[in-house]
């Protein structure tokens, strides 16, 4: 192979990195500040209302914001939360729901992607609702 060609291609692929991860970014940046007002707007208003609901009816949860995501989790058990949280590592920034709950000695957890794969901005409070609805179910079926 031509040194002239061999230095192009990887020139080329170079200034494509360049521009993949400069893109990669700016969605990201965007993706932060659509999150932040979710959380404003949806994320810990409606998972407040939930903890709210479930401590009158006897199940003991409480709400956390740790650094960049809401979490409710069980007063019994730290094992046993529900959080919503902001993923940037793949192709297109999204929301993500962490569920972990303990039964005996064994934990269980599992990561969904919650909403239709669009922007963050376009999530409701029915999709977010049915994924803690979802989710909730081992925590009050005991």
């Amino acid at each position: 192979m031509e040194i002239s060609d061999l230095r192009r291609r990887v020139r080329e692929t170079t200034e494509r990195a360049r521009r993949l991860a400069a893109e990669r970014r700016t969605r990201n940046d965007e993706a932060v500040r659509e999150y932040e007002t979710f959380l404003a707007e949806i994320g810990v208003p409606l998972l407040r209302q939930v903890v709210n609901i479930l401590r009158a009816d006897g199940f003991m949860f409480s709400l956390f914001t740790p650094g960049g995501s809401v979490r409710i989790m069980s007063d019994r058990s730290r094992d046993d939360y529900i959080e919503l949280a902001l993923d940037s590592t793949g192709p297109q920034p999204q929301l993500v729901g962490h569920a972990s709950s303990r039964r005996g000695s064994r934990v269980t957890s599992s990561e969904t992607a919650i909403g239709s794969g669009g922007s963050i901005r376009d999530l409701t409070e029915e999709d977010v609702l049915g994924y803690v609805l979802k989710e909730l179910e081992p925590f009050v079926e005991r």
